[in-house]
């Protein structure tokens, strides 16, 4: 029956009445404060000087919200801020757990230390262009995929960071960058069309979107809905922008044509979020879906890690090896997915930590290395041990944490997904995701002989001058490195924590939606 004008409807019903707790802010303080320091940076856009120092700030800040926010969601379980005051499902929700908030920390992380390293990488013309309000637009986007709890609302997250990463790979409108950024973006609006026609169809199959809503009804609509039509879309979409095989093309056409700390951004954090977004939907809303996708899952996952490492080792240009190395990473990750027990997750988890810090250390290394040798060119870089050995010694940990060998992080998720696999039975996957750490060794060993051992006749070209700059923005990732893989226990700790609350929602679920709240 239809309200007259002059009656009055209570509301209150509907809504959160109760004032919003200090904690409960911090689940929106990894987004909110990049998108305040970005508008201040568009104010002072004229103040290129005062750029760096405005978007180092308001990275400190971010990270010191993650921080909180995640100290807080492991003492006291998952933490969820409704906007608007009207309550789930027709609130829109960030809900943050430790899967998401621990992956928005080590990303903040890895944004700071590029940042810091982007003061003497970025000129004054990237600046004036906007280089650092693109980086936080970019943070926030990224932060808001691992901290939301709707899934149209994931949509608008990713695409929230692909115009932004849009916006960093053209800095500088060469020819070749505008040509990489073309293959990125349509290869990406691809995949962000199979997501929205996921997410309609979803919103049609459950008439909402909150993800707490969606994982407690999605038994109850199994047999009439078709969810496993769906996963295969979400499957699809999100495989494109983690870069798995066979939608992988695109990264290798992009990441090695931006300035060398945007890759070093890209390779990452971006493809994390993918594999993130994977585990999201698939392991915590639809589990019988991904059981019997798994083993699908699982060839891709092979498949992707083999490619992957086989064209890293076909390169000679030290950003492309890089770029299918990160494709080799995220393979591995898969791997987690496809098994779907807890230790299989909880190494996902661990790995995707460990390849967040490693892969821009490498593309920082790569940066610093073509500083001193003024080629990323396997064919002509050479000769770095002889003036600049600590370029080595940074080398040598970072390829052996990549590699998956002692003494560095690389090592222990490793052996979780191999214990995981054959635990369950997949021997062929222990095998390949073995066999990729001997062929990551080969390929990264390659670069390590030809352009830092190898001896150089004409010396007197390379650069004289220590980077410390590198040399101290590399030794703020190694240190992460080398503590993940002498005292993993903490990290092991986190990640099996993070596992265990995709594998069981019903905290998730009743933090969003507490006794007495269920609509």
């Amino acid at each position: 029956m239809a309200v007259q004008a002059h009656e009055t409807v209570d509301l209150s019903g509907a809504m959160v009445l109760a004032p919003t707790s200090p904690a409960d802010w911090l689940v929106i303080a990894p987004v909110a404060i990049p998108l305040v320091f970005g508008a201040v940076l568009l104010i002072f856009r004229h103040e290129t000087r005062l750029q760096a120092g405005i978007a180092i700030a308001g990275l400190i800040a971010t990270l010191a919200g993650n921080v909180l926010l995640l100290s807080h969601i492991l003492d006291h379980g998952p933490a969820v801020m409704t906007m608007g005051r009207w309550l789930p499902p027709f609130g829109i929700s960030f809900a943050a757990d430790i899967l998401g908030a621990s992956l928005a920390l080590v990303a903040t992380l890895v944004a700071l230390v590029c940042a810091f390293y982007s003061t003497a990488d970025i000129g004054m013309i990237g600046r004036r262009y906007g280089f650092y309000p693109f980086l936080l637009l970019m943070m926030a986007g990224v932060g808001g995929s691992f901290l939301t709890g709707d899934i149209f609302n994931l949509y608008v997250w990713f695409e929230v960071f692909l115009i932004s990463s849009f916006g960093l790979l053209v800095l500088g409108s060469e020819h070749r960058q505008l040509d990489g950024a073309t293959k990125y973006a349509i290869l990406n609006l691809v995949g962000t069309t199979f997501f929205l026609t996921a997410t309609a169809l979803l919103y049609g199959a459950f008439g909402t979107l909150n993800m707490a809503d969606i994982a407690r009804k999605a038994d109850s609509v199994r047999e009439a809905a078709p969810l496993t039509t769906l996963s295969v879309f979400f499957l699809l979409a999100f495989a494109m922008k983690a870069a798995a095989f066979p939608v992988n093309f695109w990264l290798p056409a992009s990441y090695h044509t931006p300035r060398i700390v945007t890759a070093a951004l890209f390779g990452g954090v971006l493809t994390k979020v993918g594999v993130y977004a994977l585990l999201r939907v698939l392991v915590m809303l639809f589990p019988p879906e991904r059981a019997l996708l798994s083993g699908v899952i699982a060839w891709v996952a092979a498949a992707t890690m083999i490619v992957g490492i086989m064209g890293a080792l076909s390169q000679t240009d030290l950003r492309r090896v890089l770029g299918f190395v990160v494709i080799s990473s995220v393979g591995i990750m898969l791997a987690g997915l496809a098994l779907g027990t807890g230790e299989g997750l909880a190494g996902t988890v661990f790995y995707a930590f460990h390849s967040m810090i490693v892969m821009a250390a490498l593309y920082l290394l790569a940066g610093i290395m073509n500083g001193l040798g003024g080629s990323y060119s396997l064919h002509t870089l050479s000769g770095l041990y002889a003036r600049h050995p600590l370029i080595a010694a940074f080398a040598l940990v970072l390829i052996l944490a990549s590699a998956g060998l002692p003494p560095a992080s690389g090592l222990w998720p490793k052996v979780m997904l191999v214990r995981a696999s054959l635990d369950a039975g997949q021997g062929w996957l222990a095998f390949a995701i073995l066999a990729t750490g001997f062929l990551t060794t080969l390929a990264l060993g390659r670069v390590f002989i030809l352009a830092i051992w190898r001896q150089r006749d004409d010396q007197a070209l390379l650069e004289t001058a220590s980077p410390f700059h590198g040399y101290l923005t590399l030794a703020i990732l190694t240190v992460p490195v080398l503590f993940m893989g002498l005292y993993p226990q903490p990290v092991i700790d986190i990640a099996e924590r993070a596992a265990g609350g995709i594998l069981d929602a019903s905290s998730y679920i009743g933090t969003v939606f507490p006794e007495g709240a269920l609509p």
